[in-house]
């Protein structure tokens, strides 16, 4: 699977994991808050028809109610129609309001009926209950044209049901004349005992005598309301799926285009780099990529680059040694196949100056060989070593023995300058091929009446180890090329003079395996400084 198809996975993975979540949540939360709200409508409800029930039961008729629907409304919030049975309007919120009426809800009306319920003691109907039923009808219609016109008088009353549900009426200000209504006292107070006492268990009964009590008040008590609450359309309290939906497909092809942002983004500087490793890999050693940017796509495009590069100047070091080898050993090969079939053919004679210089010169090939191969095997790291505690004074001082020769034989003064005893630890015949190496290029850069100094001191942790000579000096743009292979200041310098050009190059490998460093100073006409830092070894170690 591509990357990109695995970070818009991944992307999508996440996108639907933190949907469904805030799905789950909100749909908590909604629920929670739909309950709530439908117990609040029950309550609101409850409480406009408990209050319109109440007003008819106190008042015995449904005048004056507007006010009553008007409190209502502003309490409650609910758009509030209020009708009889038979469809007459007794009260309109918004009418009250001073709006124009809406369409009511099409939800069924709620009935209100304000007539009282009778009670019988215990569930059981006395059969003298009879009576009492008819005595009740009168004493309701008694009672109910009082209330109409108590309410027609402006007069405020409370009412509280008697022992048979017959309202009893009361008001905050009676005139002293005012005598209790009839319908006060208790009916079933003048009642026979026995017959008061016998009772039946049938709920039939009860329901009959309510219905006979209903039909007989009908006239005299307020008709059933019919009240409707709410607006037509109005959207109810539940959770729309369809908002979630969108909100998800929203989100999800949200997450679909920062993937493939991403992944173009990601993508593109992986398949530059695809591209140029593969150029590369085919020869292309020009190929680079473009690397801008702080992040870990360019980082890596750099890192490439400087692969690039290194992986460039190592090929074209390669080819360039293989050209300066061809070209040592070409013209050597040259002269010694001429001699040879010069003598194979008898037009030179083999004397021994003529045998001697042709020895000298397969000697000569032998060492630039023998170079090479060391150079080789300490740029790959397999150089061999043997590590030792070594006296830099003793290496410095067989030095300058092994070379005394070649220098009074070129009139040059060799010189030590050590005041003090350093050891460090070292391979003790690869620092003489390295003394050696410098002493012999001192040599040949000195003229005759010159000096070559070899010093050595000690700097803090470190071995300081000098290699002067009063030649002519090296000239400053030739000073970084002096430790390549085969470079050569003056380039008509034989090897006879000049070496094999690959000296310096074995003498800084042999030091940098060494942890050391190896530097150059050179002034024109006043001579050159070589200078060698090795880390010493503590007294504790020796």
């Amino acid at each position: 699977m591509s990357l990109r198809l695995r970070v818009i996975g991944l992307l999508m993975l996440v996108a639907m994991a933190a949907t469904a979540a805030t799905a789950w949540l909100t749909l908590r939360q909604v629920t929670s808050q739909v309950r709530e709200s439908d117990r609040a409508g029950r309550q609101e409800v409850s409480r406009i028809t408990g209050e319109l029930h109440a007003y008819g039961f106190a008042h015995g008729t449904w005048e004056g109610v507007s006010p009553t629907v008007a409190e209502l409304e502003r309490d409650t919030g609910q758009r509030i129609r209020v009708t009889t049975e038979s469809d007459v309007l007794l009260a309109d919120s918004d009418a009250l309001a001073g709006r124009e009426p809406r369409a009511v809800s099409s939800r069924p009306p709620v009935p209100v009926d304000p007539r009282p319920e009778l009670r019988f003691p215990q569930g059981k109907v006395p059969l003298a209950s009879v009576k009492l039923t008819v005595t009740a009808i009168g004493e309701y219609r008694a009672v109910a044209a009082y209330q109409t016109c108590l309410t027609r008088a402006g007069v405020r009353m409370t009412a509280r049901p008697n022992s048979f549900g017959i309202p009893r009426i009361s008001t905050d200000r009676r005139p002293p004349q005012c005598k209790e209504p009839a319908g006060d006292a208790d009916p079933g107070a003048a009642q026979d005992h026995d017959a008061a006492s016998t009772c039946v268990s049938d709920p039939r009964l009860a329901a009959c005598l309510q219905r006979v009590f209903d039909e007989r008040t009908a006239s005299v008590a307020p008709p059933r309301l019919q009240v409707r609450l709410g607006v037509r359309d109005e959207s109810p309290a539940t959770l729309a799926a369809a908002p979630t939906v969108a909100v998800a497909v929203g989100v999800g092809l949200a997450v679909i285009l920062g993937g493939l942002l991403l992944s173009r983004a990601v993508l593109r500087p992986v398949r530059a780099l695809t591209l140029a490793a593969r150029g590369l890999g085919e020869g292309d050693l020009e190929r680079r990529v473009p690397a801008s940017g702080r992040d870990e796509i360019a980082e890596l495009g750099r890192a490439f680059n400087r692969m690039a590069d290194s992986v460039q100047t190592g090929e074209e070091r390669q080819r360039r040694l293989i050209g300066d080898i061809a070209h040592e050993l070409r013209t050597p090969l040259a002269n010694l196949r001429g001699y040879l079939e010069a003598l194979q053919d008898g037009f030179v004679e083999p004397t021994p100056e003529l045998l001697d210089s042709l020895h000298e010169e397969a000697m000569l090939q032998q060492r630039i060989v023998d170079d090479l191969q060391d150079l080789a095997l300490a740029e790959a790291g397999a150089l061999t070593y043997h590590h030792a505690v070594v006296d830099l004074l003793d290496v410095l001082d067989t030095c300058r023995t092994a070379h005394r020769a070649q220098a009074e034989a070129a009139g040059v003064s060799l010189e030590l300058e050590g005041p003090q005893r350093v050891y460090v630890d070292a391979d003790t015949d690869r620092l003489r091929q390295v003394v050696g190496n410098l002493i012999g290029n001192a040599l040949r850069a000195t003229p005759p009446g010159g000096t070559v100094t070899l010093a050595l001191v000690r700097h803090g942790e470190s071995a300081v180890l000098q290699v002067r000579d009063t030649g002519k000096g090296i000239p400053a743009e030739h000073l970084p090329h002096l430790f390549d292979r085969f470079w050569r200041a003056d380039a008509a310098r034989g090897r006879a003079t000049g070496g094999s050009g690959l000296g310096l190059s074995i003498a800084r490998q042999i030091v940098t395996d060494h942890r050391g460093t190896i530097d150059v100073e050179s002034t024109v006409g006043a001579g050159t400084t070589f200078t060698v830092v090795l880390s010493t070894v503590p007294a504790a170690a020796r």
